[in-house]
């Protein structure tokens, strides 16, 4: 199956479309796929400190790429989140799938894991984690490359890799189309 497949990110950070763009041709390995993003908001907290609520921000930025560009195939919005969970914080992210010509919604999350009480302090006080990463490590726009988790894996998992497992998993539904999805 030769197929042309566009996807757009509801980011322009270029590290969240590098993760649509790797997801999708992960479950679509015979399609040629081409990525873009477009900024769109979240409607939740820019820094969402519940699942709940950064699921939500997946599902808003998804459907307003969808309003944004019409024209594309699949609509990827990304969220990461933090929640306190017995007394740790804990980091993780929401990928939300849409698909034009389908009611079907696409959702996954990604590993969850914690950071360190120094970068808890700062976004528990209302600092965004990409900012008290920077703040902690001494660094400069991390969300924009590795983020927390390549900061805190010392580069074994970027942020690109750590988002792709969730969209490759989020995009499930569409690959198996044929079965029925909740």
């Amino acid at each position: 199956m030769n197929t042309s497949l566009h996807i757009v990110a509801a980011s322009t950070n270029p590290v969240k479309i590098q993760a649509a763009r790797a997801g999708l041709a992960a479950m679509f390995p015979d399609a040629a796929v081409t990525a873009s993003g477009v900024s769109v908001p979240s409607g939740v907290s820019d820094q969402p400190m519940t699942d709940a609520e950064t699921e939500l921000g997946a599902l808003n930025r998804a459907r307003g790429a969808a309003l944004a560009r019409p024209e594309a195939d699949f609509w990827i919005g990304l969220e990461g989140g933090c929640e306190d969970v017995a007394g740790q914080m804990c980091v993780f992210a929401w990928a939300v799938v849409l698909r034009r010509d389908s009611q079907v919604i696409g959702r996954a999350r990604t590993a969850m894991f914690h950071l360190p009480e120094e970068v808890a302090v700062l976004v528990r006080g209302g600092m965004e984690l990409g900012h008290a990463d920077d703040q902690v490590f001494g660094r400069e726009n991390s969300k924009h490359s590795d983020g927390s988790v390549g900061l805190l894996t010392g580069g074994a998992i970027d942020r690109a890799a750590y988002y792709a497992h969730a969209v490759t998993l989020a995009l499930i539904p569409f690959r198996f189309a044929h079965l029925t999805w909740g």
